[in-house]
């Protein structure tokens, strides 16, 4: 809301001042000299190009292109505005839901050997004045066995830490993560997955781990059965579908790993957007033998992608406003032509080459800041707003834009940033004056003996 605002401020005292200057020009006429020259307001040029602008015109189709122009550049802006929150927004949520259920940085071994003792590493951890948590945690792929079989990702945490460190007791549908108890043989799953699997809390459940036992009727794969003890929701399909947490040591004592060791440690910081350099300093803190991963080099492929699709969506949508600045150019051109003998008399009255140029560049770029102002307005209202807008378009239709089953998340909500609308602004105004330089540089070349030839 303060974004908006403070466009809709700055754009109310441009007008205001533009307005202001109009009332004022309107006023002035060319005083002519004794020898005939024409000693015109420096201002002049800025007061003719309002006129050209705001004056009927005998070809109505330049007025109409000009107005095509408007709506192509408000239309532009608008779209890249929307879009480019949008994708802000996808991604912060996105980021907000994955580092809730994830760490923000992870310790593990060098060699890929699991970590023996993991309780001195975690009280060396908890030192740094910037880690609020630490959690130690073992990762498997399993096969759930319920009414239907699917595969998941086990993975085995001690629930008194885990809560410092990741927020799962904070999305729990039923039970808690208390129920998790070292011998009990509980599992907790997630929503899509227990719903998938036909199970609810107190029933049973066949978990299948890739460790064989050899027995009389051959090689068998480990397997074990567990009471289904809660239900959580993150919000995100590949959680919800594909998670199952039990106790870090039934997790241990199925896979055959020695007592008291762990797969990693999972880290949980004070200040997000600083995790690389705090793990480069904890890192240092540790024995070599370790290694530290923080959640940008975790996750580093999802992060260069959306990078890449926000640089290549700015582009792609920035062509919208390109194609309105080159209708811009054209109804320039057009204008020249038909203000020809117009330039010639001005020409003949005194008026300097560079200013018969301001003039059609006043022209020009009143449009594009039309444009833009109503582009920038009606787009920072839409993004705003943009998810009742999803919601009634949705019921307008009967349909679900954003489906469970396909999307990671099933809200749409923007992340409207300062920068980006000053950046989509910045850019669609300069293309707009750009396109004016071309048509204004050919109506100062104008002759005025070869334009009034045939008047």
């Amino acid at each position: 809301m303060g974004i908006f605002i403070l466009g809709a401020g700055f754009y109310f005292l441009l007008g205001l001042t533009i307005v202001s200057f109009t009332g004022l020009y309107e006023n002035e006429v060319l005083e002519t000299s004794k020898d005939g020259s024409c000693h015109n307001n420096m201002n002049l040029p800025f007061f003719i190009g309002l006129r050209y602008t705001r004056a009927k015109r005998k070809n109505h189709f330049i007025s109409f292109i000009s107005l095509i122009s408007m709506a192509g550049i408000a239309l532009g802006v608008m779209t890249v505005i929307v879009v480019i929150s949008v994708m802000n927004g996808f991604n912060k949520e996105f980021q907000s839901r994955m580092l809730s259920t994830v760490s923000h940085a992870t310790i593990s071994a060098f060699t890929g050997d699991h970590l023996a003792q993991w309780q001195e590493t975690v009280t060396t951890v908890k030192k740094h004045p910037h880690v609020v948590g630490a959690a130690p945690f073992i990762r498997s792929e399993g096969m759930l066995q319920g009414y239907r079989t699917e595969g998941a990702l086990i993975q085995g945490i001690e629930p008194d830490y885990e809560t410092t460190v990741t927020e799962f007791q904070e999305v729990m549908r039923v039970g808690v993560l208390d129920d998790l108890r070292a011998g009990d043989f509980n599992i907790v799953l997630g929503v899509d997955l227990a719903a998938h699997l036909g199970v609810t809390p107190g029933d049973k459940i066949t978990l299948y781990v890739p460790e064989f036992r050899t027995t009389a009727v051959g090689v068998t794969p480990r397997l074990k059965r567990f009471t289904v003890s809660g239900i959580f929701e993150v919000g995100m399909y590949e959680y919800d579908f594909k998670l199952a947490l039990v106790h870090m040591d039934d997790l241990q004592k199925l896979l055959r790993m020695p007592v008291g060791s762990a797969e990693g440690i999972r880290i949980k910081m004070d200040d997000l957007m600083q995790a690389r350099s705090i793990a480069r300093e904890i890192g240092e803190d540790l024995s070599g033998f370790l290694k530290v991963r923080d959640w940008t080099q975790e996750n580093i492929n999802f992060f260069k992608a959306t990078r890449t699709e926000r640089i290549v969506m700015f582009i792609i949508l920035s062509m919208i406003v390109a194609v309105a600045a080159f209708n811009i150019l054209s109804t320039l051109v057009m204008l020249v032509t038909e203000k020809q003998s117009d330039v010639a008399i001005l020409r003949t009255l005194g008026l300097s080459g560079g200013k018969i140029m301001g003039i059609f560049l006043v022209s020009g770029t009143l449009i594009g800041f039309i444009g833009t102002a109503v582009g920038t307005v009606f787009g920072i209202v839409t993004a705003l707003n943009i998810n009742s807008i999803i919601k009634t378009l949705e019921s307008w239709f009967n349909t679900e834009f954003m489906s469970k089953e396909v999307y990671y998340i099933t809200e749409i909500s923007a992340d409207l940033q300062t920068a980006d609308v000053l950046m989509i602004v910045g850019i669609a105004f300069g293309l707009s004056v750009l396109s004016t330089l071309y048509p204004a540089w050919r109506a100062s070349r104008i002759q005025p003996a070869e334009a009034l030839r045939h008047e």
